[in-house]
């Protein structure tokens, strides 16, 4: 393996890190969403602040050691995705703070008005963030992100793949986040939120199974490096997420909540890898390849040396951190 791939692996695992820890933070926002009115939804959504409040902060971790690693070690790619994709980044960006924010001010809100206003911001912000960070993916999957910066800001996102790429993000966090909240729910004794939050996960899993499957057809048409990779190399994991999904369904159906947890976050990080695979070698899409946008050798050796020094620090206590508020006792308190 030569050093730049070395170096886009440390960086496409914290792609996948963050689909999967960030995506099951993100998509509670989705059934705070439709929990329904104070009354009716109010266990589901202190079952949400319970469940992500410890965690929630924490996951950004990866999407900063993400953008770090892509600015320093190919910093030509960074610079011209920023420019062309500015839109985007700016709304995810924006998502980010409000839904922290309201996540915050929520808690602490003095009346009920406004605690009702701080939670739509902060689900509503927990559904568009995912959608924007997948519509810049789907720009640079499909090609539109030219090495020179010059995209256009507009038709570079708003775009079938980046669409789809979208939905497709919102879409999996929202059953990655399904099947750990129902595994909440039981383990802190909540059978009754426990199954209506069974029967929602099934139908949000049933529906984003169809959409991931039904983009293939728009990306073929509208991406056709990505589709041509995703039905060659990256076929593999494609069916091996179809497989875990499917997993996941059987098992929520089955009330077997702890271990649907697995195959859940597997079906999640093959779709994130089957797209990093599919697009290989290209950074960007078409425009330019991994090779030809790492930078100096001495600055990637530098970038290994830092990810192996986090993989001691900065790992065990994020380990230590999920697996406490994945603990029975936790769930119960």
């Amino acid at each position: 393996m030569s050093l730049e791939v070395a170096v886009a692996a440390a960086l496409f695992v914290g792609v996948v890190a963050y689909a999967v820890l960030g995506g099951a933070d993100f998509g509670s926002g989705f059934f705070d969403l439709t929990a329904g009115d104070s009354r009716r939804g109010a266990e589901l959504r202190t079952l949400v602040d319970h469940s992500i409040g410890p965690v929630w902060e924490a996951n950004h971790v990866w999407l900063i050691y993400v953008l770090v690693i892509w600015w320093t070690a190919f910093p030509e790619s960074f610079a011209a995705a920023m420019t062309t994709l500015v839109l985007p980044l700016l709304l995810a960006l924006l998502g980010i703070v409000l839904r922290g924010a309201s996540f915050a001010f929520r808690k602490f809100s003095a009346t009920l008005g406004q605690a009702r206003l701080f939670g739509v911001v902060f689900a509503t912000s927990s559904i568009l963030t995912p959608f924007f960070l997948g519509a810049v993916a789907g720009a640079i999957a499909s090609g539109r992100v030219p090495a020179d910066g010059t995209g256009d800001r507009w038709s570079s996102w708003l775009n079938p793949t980046s669409l789809f790429g979208g939905v497709v993000a919102v879409g999996t966090c929202a059953f990655l986040a399904g099947a750990f909240l129902v595994a909440d729910a039981a383990r802190g004794g909540r059978d009754r939120l426990a199954e209506e939050l069974r029967s929602r996960a099934l139908v949000v899993g049933v529906v984003t199974g169809l959409v991931v499957f039904a983009a293939l057809w728009p990306i073929h048409e509208d991406a056709p490096t990505l589709a041509e990779g995703l039905t060659g190399r990256a076929a593999p994991l494609v069916v091996l997420s179809a497989l875990a999904g499917l997993a996941t369904l059987v098992l929520l159906w089955r009330r077997r909540y702890a271990l649907a947890r697995f195959p859940a976050v597997l079906a999640v990080a093959a779709v994130v890898s089957g797209w990093g695979v599919g697009q290989y070698p290209w950074l960007l899409v078409d425009e330019m390849r991994i090779a030809d946008a790492a930078g100096a050798d001495a600055t990637l050796q530098a970038l290994l040396v830092a990810v192996g020094l986090a993989a001691v620090v900065v790992l065990p206590p994020l380990v230590y951190l999920l697996r406490l508020t994945q603990s029975e006792e936790w769930s119960r308190h």
